[in-house]
């Protein structure tokens, strides 16, 4: 596979919620089986940065640094010996068209593109403290992912929880004759911080579909804050 897309992802806000597997047995690519973190699904509600994005090595001006929010669950594929782990997007809320347009027609993502705003208030020491506020505007009305949290950052242990969420390194999408999309995304291991205090605020009903909307309405089960790093996604291949 050719690297379709570098960009750096910073300040990874991630709000897990535990799930009935029911609520995406219809969503799960042909070809791919719901993944699990000790006998439970997940999905994540993730608000990030994203910064010094190239198409083909090619920079875009005024589309290569800006928000993302997204809505995603888990599942792994065998390839082989293989077995691939990854996501698949119920949702995805960035805040130009072109960007939207670009990732339908190339990954058959559920991109839209929505009024957003962001406020990421970063440590001035390696301990320090670290707010984030990632918002989108839906028919009017403003949604919010926000997380804080302190402490150093450490490489979370494989077997952990936090290792589940950020370690999942292929995408998968349905095409449009019901096939699926695969494509690999590349980054080094990323750090991560405990939340101190992480929550969503608004109505998710119309963006992600009132039954997962249901499971945003409560606390989430955990929380954590990725460092991030430089990405590499590569062109996606019909599976």
């Amino acid at each position: 596979m050719s690297i379709f897309l570098t960009a750096e992802w910073r300040y990874l806000a991630m709000l897990n919620y535990a799930v009935d597997p029911a609520l995406l047995a219809p969503l799960v690519p042909r070809g791919t089986e719901l993944d699990e973190f000790q006998g439970k699904n997940y999905v994540s509600l993730v608000g990030f940065r994203f910064e010094r994005a190239r198409v083909r090595g090619i920079w875009i001006p005024f589309h290569s640094d800006f928000d993302e929010v997204n809505l995603r669950f888990y599942v792994r594929r065998a390839a082989g010996s293989d077995v691939r782990r990854g996501v698949v997007f119920v949702r995805e809320i960035v805040p130009r068209w072109a960007i939207a347009k670009v990732a339908q027609a190339w990954f058959g993502e559920k991109y839209i593109a929505l009024p957003m705003a962001h406020k990421v208030v970063e440590p001035t020491s390696e301990g320090g403290r670290i707010q984030t506020e990632y918002r989108w505007r839906f028919h009017g009305k403003w949604n919010a992912v926000r997380a804080d949290c302190s402490a150093r950052p450490t490489l979370p242990a494989a077997d952990s929880r936090d290792a589940f969420f950020v370690e999942h390194y292929w995408g998968y999408a349905r095409d449009r004759k019901g096939g699926t999309l695969e494509y690999r995304v590349e980054h080094d291991r990323w750090r991560t911080w405990p939340v101190s205090q992480a929550a969503f605020e608004g109505d998710a009903s119309e963006a992600f579909g009132p039954e997962l909307a249901r499971c945003l309405g409560r606390a989430p089960d955990s929380a954590l804050m990725a460092e991030g790093s430089t990405v590499a996604v590569h062109s996606c291949e019909r599976i």
